[in-house]
């Protein structure tokens, strides 16, 4: 820079130049500072974003795991899945769609299901419908998953989880590869008979971690499962009258009980009923019919006579073959 002096005295012009060089020395280094600050946090984030990202690949790799066949546990504290698509409540009532792939197909399987629409009441037209549900869950890679007991009130099919095997994906009601095939595969076979069935939620014991009332907990997860089981029988050809009854038992009834935390508690029924114990279950929950007056005022609901005498044969005193009451 530089700036005019006047010396009167002289009379002449005096130039000056002058120079900032020590001022520029004395700041130039704050910038420097500041950019290392900068990067020094940029290079956080980003160790950060990437201990995120490896966190998450784990996890997917876990649950890929576990639907692959690994032993899946529901787990403390894991959260649930949440239910519903995109439209939230505004599900749509309609019956869901048939699947074409669920259908009969030329295959070896067209020998299994039945080309008329039966009904099975006897013990042996159970047993018949088990080895038809075998099959089908051996084509599906679940034979040893699956186990069916003939009881009075008809076949009682338990599909659950092994050391090897889940049938959901832990912790929620997300269904495996392997059994959504197999519901599907049974869509067609039970749009053929004329049976009525309960499908049935169960849990093992492991609890979440929320203990709150209002918490998620195996109560709500066994419900989901079972849900998410007829939604994929709906989605295989299954007609929606079939469904009598879904029932979440989260933890209350398990197989094991030795082991209330045992993989074969975590299971889905289908309780496939005979006419009769269909009609009763109906009749149980539905509008009394015969209505007898006790006292002025108050009702009571007639019991059916031939219900009540069977069930007094079954309460009454029996003697065992050793001859003890």
């Amino acid at each position: 820079m530089q700036s005019l002096k006047s010396d009167k005295s002289h009379g002449e012009a005096v130039i000056k130049r002058v120079s900032r060089k020590h001022d520029d020395e004395g700041h130039g280094g704050a910038w420097k500072v500041a950019f290392a600050d900068f990067c020094l946090a940029l290079m956080c984030l980003f160790l950060v974003m990437w201990v995120l990202a490896a966190r998450n690949q784990e996890r997917a790799e876990e649950v890929m795991r576990a639907v692959g066949g690994q032993q899946m546990d529901e787990g403390r504290g894991v959260m649930p899945e949440s239910m519903g698509g995109p439209r939230g409540s505004l599900i749509s009532r309609e019956p869901l769609p048939r699947d074409p792939d669920a259908q009969p197909r030329s295959d070896d399987r067209a020998d299994k299901i039945p080309t008329r629409k039966v009904r099975y009441d006897s013990a042996a037209d159970l047993a018949e419908l088990a080895q038809v549900l075998q099959r089908l869950s051996e084509d599906a890679g679940l034979g040893g998953n699956l186990q069916s007991v003939i009881t009075p009130h008809g076949l009682r099919v338990m599909v659950h989880d092994t050391d090897k095997q889940g049938m959901f994906v832990r912790g929620s009601a997300t269904p495996s590869e392997r059994f959504r095939r197999l519901l599907r595969d049974m869509g067609p076979l039970f749009a053929r008979i004329d049976n009525q069935m309960l499908v049935v939620g169960h849990t093992d014991a492991v609890q979440y971690a929320g203990m709150d009332n209002a918490a998620f907990s195996n109560w709500a997860l066994s419900t989901h499962r079972a849900m998410a089981a007829r939604s994929q029988l709906l989605a295989g050809g299954m007609p929606t009258a079939s469904i009598l009854q879904v029932v979440g038992m989260a933890d209350r009834a398990p197989l094991d009980t030795q082991d209330p935390k045992a993989g074969v508690n975590r299971r889905i029924e289908l309780l496939i009923l005979t006419t009769a114990q269909a009609r009763n279950i109906s009749a149980m929950f539905g509008m009394p019919t015969q209505v007898t007056a006790l006292t002025e005022g108050v009702d009571a609901v007639a019991p059916d006579a031939a219900a009540l005498q069977t069930l007094r044969q079954q309460l009454g005193p029996h003697t065992d073959p050793a001859g003890a009451h």
